[in-house]
């Protein structure tokens, strides 16, 4: 996930793609943990797709104050 294309989304949008970015760390742990996810570096990239989320979110908090 490109940071361009989060800022073009809205707040509400961040926040659904940071639900739906969770859910997947989720399943990926759990594929993982059942050694049935054959790249386990797919864990990494999802973590950081979530902080780019989180960033996005908090600048735009700070932006509003």
């Amino acid at each position: 996930m490109k940071t361009k294309e989060l800022h073009e989304l809205t707040v509400e949008e961040l926040n659904t793609k940071l639900k739906e970015l969770s859910e997947e760390l989720f399943n990926l742990r759990f594929r993982h943990a059942t050694g049935q996810l054959e790249n386990p570096n797919v864990i990494t990239g999802v973590k950081k797709d979530i902080a780019r989320v989180k960033t996005e979110i908090r600048e735009r908090e700070i932006k509003k104050a």
